[in-house]
């Protein structure tokens, strides 16, 4: 890490960012904040003002003037970015996806120019196959622990016994009410779309994703998340019918929408509603009694990166603790690391919108891979669109 001005004691990132972050308010000077750091050594050692002091395993390599990330809406804290920058001198150019279907369409065709990315836990097993994604190097993140994962969550990040991935963080797939527009409890799948055709008419969104709208369709019906049995998945298409000329909108992004007040009901990813709810405390998150969705992100290397050093520093970054938890308090995804729940403030970690309970847990399902390239789920999903 980074050190002070004549102190051997080294600058943790929690200091850093922390002193970052003063700087960026004007709290305190660019001279107190490179001296604090250690930056200004750095600087000076390099040359000119834009040297820069390079961290972890990619400090004697040259990483490029920006790293390009691939991930989702509303998923990372543009301070954390920041810190990078302000540590390394590389830019993170940050670009999103609505659907794991939409990346894994842009990786095949090469339209993707990511150097790291943000896949879901059922789609790992398929990228390897299709050879899209590099086994990673582990020496190469020192902020990884494998031991202290919770491997109920982070399982599929290894395939045939190889790390091709590594976890980012948790969650569920649940919806989202403003409990001062309906006055309709909803705690179930099967309320939900009665609801967005009665009371919610004109005001539900739901996702611009085959694995989420499909499968809570199917939910709804009795049925599992992840059938791609063809009678089930045309009960799901009926109703999907029966219920598009009801929404507001399809769209995977949908936090705009429910904080103005033109939406009501949304499906919603825990992040999401955990920052909906923290600012609009009438804006619930609800998970499916009747099942649903839990998911685990993880952090993933194209093997079409041009910039794979300047990947391989940006996920150590990420990785150290004291940078995820601030991650996690800013999105509010829940972690799959006990050193960072270990950091967390009580109220985060007994929030139950963050950690659900086992008994909320229980009906919900992981993604199966054969939901992200099944045809028939893929074209449900044109046709419901299409309508």
């Amino acid at each position: 890490m980074w050190k002070k001005d004549g102190d051997d004691l080294p600058v943790s990132a929690t200091r850093f960012m922390d002193e970052f972050m003063r700087l960026k308010r004007g709290s305190v000077s660019r001279r107190h904040f490179l001296g604090v750091t250690g930056l200004g050594l750095a600087t000076a050692a390099l040359g000119g003002p834009y040297g820069r002091p390079f961290i972890g395993h990619a400090a004697a390599q040259d990483l490029g003037q920006h790293v390009n990330l691939g991930s989702w809406p509303n998923y990372h804290d543009p301070a954390t970015f920041e810190a990078f920058t302000a540590a390394t001198g590389v830019a993170v150019h940050l670009s999103v996806t609505n659907s794991n279907e939409a990346a894994l369409e842009r990786l095949r065709s090469g339209a993707a120019d990511w150097d790291l990315f943000v896949p879901t836990n059922h789609t790992i097993s398929t990228y390897v196959g299709l050879d899209l994604i590099e086994e990673l190097d582990l020496t190469r993140l020192s902020n990884y622990s494998a031991a202290s994962q919770n491997l109920l969550f982070t399982w599929a990040g290894q395939v045939s016994g190889r790390t091709y991935a590594v976890p980012k963080n948790w969650g569920t797939t649940g919806m989202a009410a403003n409990t001062n527009k309906l006055r309709t409890h909803i705690a179930s799948w099967q309320e939900f779309f009665d609801t967005a055709m009665n009371e919610g008419s004109g005001r539900t969104v739901i996702h611009d994703y085959q694995l989420t709208t499909i499968g809570s369709a199917l939910v709804s019906l009795g049925y599992s998340f992840n059938s791609i049995v063809p009678a089930e998945l045309a009960e799901a298409e009926k109703l999907l019918l029966e219920v598009k000329p009801h929404l507001l909108a399809i769209d995977s992004d949908y936090q705009a929408t429910m904080r103005a007040g033109d939406a009501w009901l949304a499906m919603c990813w825990t992040n999401d509603g955990l920052q909906l709810n923290r600012d609009i405390p009438e804006i619930e998150f609800v998970l499916g009694k009747d099942g649903g969705e839990i998911w685990t992100d993880y952090f993933a290397i194209p093997k079409a990166a041009s910039n794979k050093v300047a990947a391989y520093a940006l996920l150590d970054f990420l990785m150290d603790p004291t940078v995820a938890v601030k991650e996690h308090i800013a999105n509010g995804a829940p972690t799959t690391d006990s050193r960072v729940l270990a950091l967390l403030p009580k109220e985060i970690r007994s929030n139950p919108i963050i950690y659900p309970d086992e008994a909320a847990l229980t009906p919900l399902e992981f993604a199966a891979a054969v939901t992200l390239t099944d045809p028939g789920r893929a074209d449900l999903m044109a046709r419901f669109k299409a309508a």
